[in-house]
Parts: C-alpha cells; structure tokens; sequence
C-alpha cells in the first residue's frame, strides 16, 4: 500500500509531499486513514531546525489529527477497524510499539509513534483515543495537542478555582485553550496577553476579562494595574523566555504559581531572579498538561462540544496537504490560530 505524506528532509528547507510505501503493522501498531491534521510550534521548530540537528531525516511530521481506524496489528485491543480516533503525541493506554519505517525511492522514512501529516499513518495503540461522541472530526484535531495541553495545564497543572486571577500569556492554539479553561473553571479576572490584535479580540470570546497588549508597555506593571497584588496563577504559551519570566514576575507573593507551557529553542536560556522564589511563588513546567488522555480526552471533548465557545474559530479554513508549507508558514506569521489541513481536500 501507498499514501502521501509530507517529509522533512533537511531542516531549514519546505516539506516536500512524496508518495511513499506504507510497512507492514508490527504487533501494537495500527493503520488509520487520516481525517484531518494539526500543527503546532512543535513542528514550526522542527522544519527550521531551532530544535537542534535532526538525525532521523527523512522523516514524517505531525503529532494531532483525527481519522479512522483502518487496521490493526497483533495484540491490539484498544481499538477496531472502522472506529473514529483522535490522534495525539500525548501517550495513554495501551502498547507503545514504537515509530513506524516507510520507504520513499528506495530510501528509508523515519517516524514517531504518531505521524500525521499524511493520507495513512501506522501508529502505536497508545497515541489513539476514541473520538468523543457528538464531536466533529475537524475540531477533534485540538484533542490531540492544543486542548490537552492548554486546558490541562489550567485543570491538572494549576488547579483553577472559581475567583483565581488567572493570566494566560500568548493566546494562539494553546493559550486560547487554557483562557477557555480557565473561564469555565470560573477564574476572574482572566487576562489573555498577546502581540497580535486578532488574538487578543478571539481571547474575548473564549472568556477573557481583560487583553493586554506587550507593545503598550511593561506587561507586569499592565496586569497589576487590573490585580494590585498580582494574578494568583499564570499560564506561559509563547515559548519566548523573556515572557516565562513574565509569567512568574506577574503572579502574587505568597503563592502565586506560574506554568511554562511553550517550547523555545533548543539552545534558549533565561535569567530570573532568585528573590522570586523566597516570595513564596514557584514556577512549574508540564507535559502535555499533564493530561492522561483516556480520563481527559472525554472530558475535553464534551467542554469542547457544548458550544459555549466559538472553538471551531480556533482553527483555519482546511488547507490540502500539498499546501502543508503554506499552512506553517501562517501559523508561523500568526496568520491564523492553528491550521486544519483536510487530507480528503484535493
């Protein structure tokens, strides 16, 4: 069998969408035809190789999507041919069998567990989840990264409580996420920070109090200007290290908390000052959000489908995958919050 994916083969340079050879599904690996894909940071930083040097080039690329289950290897008892997944580099339960090898002219085509910016993936059992019912299969890409990440980092990390002042830093796929979790947990003021002005209005309709722009002036000194004392709890979306010290700088003494959600290069440092930490703040990171997708994912997907939020604003029109480079580079630019790319789209 073969399908179209697009490969990164050197970093610094576009993917270049290639038929390639799909292997043979080793025990715990499953074939899904894909619905749709995600991207994120993540792959911005691959492609242009501010994750340090790559050695598995060749190499297949994206770690959300949605599809169906098309089959399965031995040993497989998470799911069944014909089921509707969500796809994510967040691993649950299930067997963790390891990246897939393609062929592409005779060459080898390295991959993750999970892989999507392809028609067909082979992908471990433990990146699957079932799809929540009543969920669309285009919104249900946010499962695999975006919302498990943003709202687990508010949910699972911080521990949002009604009343907490919350600031979000960076409101694009992720930060929206955790700006819509923190309103549903009933956080006031939440404060969404971001460059963009299209950010920042979509902000407001995911449930932030108040937006802030960083080019109008010292961020912490705006955020104190709407919570004297500083928010009770932070959330740091934008991967840029200034902003993670931000993040902590912003939050109250006495236990205030800030979270580092975003990925920054790989040889990016920041400074921060010790006296933070006999303020009684802390400064936490997170995996995903700490998300446990087969408890989470369910629960995600039902905020998601209430439709209390405009979530579907949250991605762009679909793009086909051979406009896959087209689609980073708008993610990259702030075009858009978080690119569809709809692999039935010709």
């Amino acid at each position: 069998m073969k399908t179209e994916a697009a490969l990164l083969v050197e970093t610094g340079k576009p993917l270049v969408i290639e038929t390639i050879d799909m292997p043979k599904l080793k025990p715990g690996q499953v074939l899904v035809e894909i619905a749709y894909s995600g991207a994120c940071g993540t792959q911005l930083l691959e492609v242009s190789g501010a994750k340090g040097e790559d050695k598995w080039c060749p190499h297949c690329l994206g770690h959300e999507g949605s599809g169906t289950v098309v089959d399965c290897g031995s040993a497989v008892t998470k799911v069944k041919a014909g089921d509707k997944v969500v796809l994510s580099w967040i691993k649950g339960t299930g067997i963790e069998a390891g990246g897939a090898v393609y062929e592409w002219d005779g060459k080898k085509v390295n991959a993750g567990g999970v892989t999507t910016f392809q028609r067909h993936a082979v992908v471990s059992e433990n990146r699957l989840t079932l799809l929540p019912a009543g969920m669309g299969m285009d919104v249900a890409v946010l499962l695999g990264c975006a919302a498990p990440t943003g709202m687990g980092a508010v949910f699972n990390v911080l521990n949002v409580k009604a009343g907490d002042a919350v600031a979000v830093f960076g409101t694009g796929g992720i930060g929206l996420n955790a700006v819509m979790a923190a309103a549903l947990a009933g956080a006031n003021p939440v404060i969404g920070v971001d460059l963009k002005e299209s950010r920042r209005a979509l902000a407001k309709t995911f449930g932030a109090t108040h937006v802030i722009d960083p080019a109008a002036g010292d961020v912490v000194g705006q955020i104190k200007a709407i919570v004297p004392q500083g928010v009770d709890l932070s959330a740091e979306a934008t991967g840029v290290p200034a902003v993670m010290g931000d993040a902590v700088n912003a939050t109250r003494q006495q236990g205030g908390r800030a979270v580092v959600i975003g990925n920054a290069r790989y040889d990016a440092q920041f400074t921060i000052s010790p006296s933070v930490f006999n303020q009684g703040k802390s400064l936490m990171g997170t995996w995903g959000g700490d998300s446990v997708p087969d408890r989470d994912y369910p629960r995600f997907g039902r905020l998601i489908a209430s439709n209390r939020f405009p979530v579907r604003q949250l991605l762009s029109e679909p793009y086909r995958l051979e406009d896959i480079n087209e689609a980073l580079e708008d993610l990259r630019s702030g075009k858009i919050g978080r690119p569809l790319i709809d692999m039935s789209k010709t």
